[in-house]
């Protein structure tokens, strides 16, 4: 139990990541409880009256402490309840002079496992549960023992048995907790467990409207205006630290061919420039639970220059504020009450490395539970912070996502508001006509070929084919290492058509996958609809066991979004190798984990068993969902058919019953056989008790069962019973030699007795 308790506790700590500021629980914790258990059992035997007063002294003390911390932590309380808990069962230590002390140590440990995995990110976790589940199990079975009174038959010679018998009720105890027989225990539990865990419905929705957010940062606001974008990863823009260190050593520039950092991703900036080159180093950033997958989208550009982007509106950013008893912040700055229907998706990110001071969310955000008292909002909706994104921050955002319904969206029209008009058609004049004419001859292409019936005419076809165009299209092709731009030269110009610093005789085009998007954007605008270029993260890693998508900086692109009036904005990715949209909400997510594993699982199949497998499954549920269809399409075929459903329904019901019956009665004849004589008299005289309605609990021992329904039977019955229950407990648990012959013999006479009681009823 002692160890139970202390894996408890170090699960908390592992949970939490030991917090680096303050001193690890274990540190303290479990010594302690250690050195109280030890001295629980040489006074267990002793009132202990001073001890427990100094006991009850120091609970009040511990619960002082917790309700003052409370107040300053009260949007997450997770751990400060789970201290709590460990100081009260350090504390609890000191006093376990009965099994249930101990069992309540077992359950505070449980409960401790609990906490640790409501807030674990990581597979860390992983081992403790299992080794608190290896602990586990010995600990019940002695447990179970002592409460059948057998436990105390292997101290000494108190007892009165034999020094044979007694070493013969040892070496059945050690068989009892054998390795092999625990392993199998072991794997059998944990086994059902994936399986339940696999098919456990993934509920949408929170219970609770108190996220995780992390405890409040102090920093000066005086000077904050949200137009500064500080990104490490560009020249001279980090942000001097607390302790006058700065953090500005990156080698993105703003302008003319350079570097790509390697840690920091180069588009998130206030100006961008698409004329560097080289490779990120991948490395986790940040840890995301939503309640669906998504593009964590981060920044917006409507300015293209030639070479990159930029927010021609960056001094209309403003601030916004939050209460001081709140979290909360309300983004409702120009919210548009579009047409299609939204669905609410909460995200709780945690930073594992430093981030630009732009806050990740789903389009289009309403809430957002941020530790600072001012976050800032540009034009384009993308939210920024005071200071970087540091590592262990958390927060939280709701945003009403909207669904993606193609039919519907391509009958938007193009009736465009003069404020999207005026920033999102922005082309350079020197590359405008020439991208007209490349954009309208694929379309005039693609219309030649197509059907009469079947023209591309909206701008959500047109945006849809033209992103499909790009990422098929063996002319451009994803480089490697494209050439540098050449002075005034212009990226789209190059990507289409050749850049000048092609080394080889044919020209090189095509570029990075964030250069596609580029490409699309200035395509879509050179047909007059209005589009920009956003960047943000892919959804990353799902991991099914810890529920979060673990996302790496490389995760980091850019996409084009298209606007649709009445509709708003809606992402294409014209990158190749990528889903040609981002991944959208779905109406049902109940089965996440299940449908995860089944794509990893066909991940490793061959493509016909997996084309296989999914018709034979889908034909079965067909199957099912037709007769379905058939049995209600007969409840509307007036009074005759409502009938014939009701007799059929009542015959399937019958039948079914019937089946169930003997179903029952072949698999429990199927057990008895497989029982060893002696168990199955006892199961057969439980099963007859339980006819009479004295069904025996799990929690109950056999000898606690006997007492319990002593005076609901007669004294024949109660002796039959208490005799049967003895012989049993002395076979099972003591290895005694039990007469069959007797035994028989009474079950018979038990089954008369009771087929007499019934008669009489």
């Amino acid at each position: 139990m002692q160890a139970l308790v202390i894996v408890g506790i170090i699960a908390v700590d592992v949970a939490a990541g030991v917090a680096t500021d303050e001193l690890p629980l274990t540190f303290w914790a479990a010594p302690l409880s250690i050195i109280g258990a030890i001295w629980s059992w040489y006074n267990r035997y002793k009132r202990n009256v001073p001890a427990k007063f100094c006991l009850a002294i120091g609970m009040l003390l511990a619960l002082a402490a917790f309700l003052s911390r409370l107040v300053g932590e009260l949007n997450d309380t997770r751990l400060v309840l789970a201290e709590l808990l460990i100081q009260l069962q350090v504390l609890h230590s000191f006093d376990l002079p009965r099994r249930k002390d101990l069992g309540y140590s077992m359950v505070i440990g449980l409960i401790l496992l609990g906490v640790a995995g409501t807030i674990s990110q990581t597979l860390t976790y992983g081992p403790v549960l299992l080794v608190f589940i290896i602990l586990a199990i010995p600990c019940l079975i002695l447990d179970y023992r002592s409460r059948l009174g057998l436990q105390s038959r292997f101290s000494g010679n108190r007892s009165g048995f034999p020094k044979q018998q007694q070493r013969q009720k040892i070496s059945l105890l050690k068989a009892t907790l054998s390795p092999k027989r625990l392993t199998i225990l072991l794997l059998v539990i944990i086994g059902l467990g994936m399986v339940i865990f696999a098919f456990l419905p993934r509920l949408p929705g929170y219970q609770l409207r108190t996220f995780p957010v992390s405890a409040p940062i102090n920093f000066d606001l005086e000077n904050f205006d949200g137009r500064t974008i500080t990104n490490p990863g560009y020249i001279g823009r980090g942000r001097e630290d607390g302790d006058g260190s700065g953090n500005s050593n990156g080698t993105n520039q703003e302008s003319g061919p350079g570097t790509l950092d390697a840690t920091y991703y180069y588009g998130f900036n206030t100006k961008i420039n698409q004329n560097l080159r080289g490779q990120l180093e991948p490395q986790v950033v940040m840890r995301v639970r939503s309640q669906a997958e998504g593009f964590w989208r981060v920044l917006a550009f409507d300015k293209y220059t030639g070479e990159g982007w930029e927010i021609s509106r960056n001094d209309n950013t403003f601030t916004l504020n939050r209460p001081r008893w709140s979290y909360q912040f309300y983004v409702n700055w120009r919210r548009n009450n579009y047409a299609n229907e939204t669905k609410e998706v909460i995200q709780s990110y945690t930073v594992v490395s430093q981030l630009p001071n732009l806050i990740p969310a789903l389009y289009q955000a309403r809430e957002v539970y941020f530790p600072t008292e001012k976050i800032a909002i540009d034009p384009d909706g993308n939210l920024r912070s005071p200071l970087e994104l540091r590592e262990g921050l958390t927060y939280t955002v709701i945003s009403d996502v909207p669904y993606r319904n193609r039919s519907i969206l391509s009958q938007a029209g193009e009736n465009y508001p003069e404020s999207i008009s005026q920033y999102y058609l922005q082309i350079p004049p020197e590359i405008a006509e020439k991208v007209r004419q490349k954009t309208e001859e694929i379309l005039a292409n693609k219309n030649k070929v197509a059907k009469e019936n079947q023209p591309i005419t909206s701008p959500y076809e047109k945006a849809l084919y033209l992103s499909q165009y790009l990422k098929q299209n063996p002319n451009y092709k994803l480089q490697k290492t494209p050439p540098f731009l050449a002075e005034g030269e212009d990226l789209v110009s190059a990507f289409l058509f050749g850049y000048q610093n092609s080394q080889e005789e044919e020209k090189i085009t095509g570029g990075y996958g964030d250069h596609f998007s580029t490409v699309l954007t200035i395509m879509l605008r050179s047909i007059g609809i209005p589009a920009r270029l956003v960047g943000g993260y892919a959804p990353g890693e799902f991991n099914p066991f810890t529920g979060l998508y673990v996302v790496k900086n490389t995760d980091a692109y850019m996409m084009t979004e298209v606007y649709f009036p009445g509709y708003g904005w809606f992402a294409f990715n014209p990158i190749p190798g990528m889903p040609l949209t981002p991944p959208s909400i779905e109406k049902n997510q109940t089965f996440t984990a299940l449908m995860t594993f089944w794509k990893w699982v066909a991940g490793w199949l061959p493509s016909p068993v997996t084309g296989f497998l999914e018709r034979f499954i889908g034909g079965i549920f067909r199957w099912i969902l037709g007769i379905l269809g058939w049995f209600f399409a007969l409840f509307s075929q007036g009074w005759q058919g409502i009938f014939s459903g009701l007799i059929l329904a009542t015959a399937l019901s019958f039948l079914g019953w019937l089946l169930y019956t003997f179903w029952r009665k072949w698999r429990y004849d199927r057990w008895l056989a497989r029982l060893s004589p002696v168990e199955s008299i006892y199961q057969q005289m439980l099963n007859l008790m339980a006819s009479k309605g004295l069904v025996k609990r799990g929690f109950q021992t056999p000898f606690e069962y006997t007492k319990a329904i002593q005076k609901y039977n007669s004294i024949n019955e109660a002796e039959i019973i208490e005799e049967i229950s003895r012989a049993y407990v002395g076979w099972r648990y003591g290895s005694q030699e039990v007469n069959l012959t007797r035994l028989k013999n009474l079950l018979r006479s038990l089954k008369r007795s009771i087929r007499k009681l019934k008669v009489k009823s």
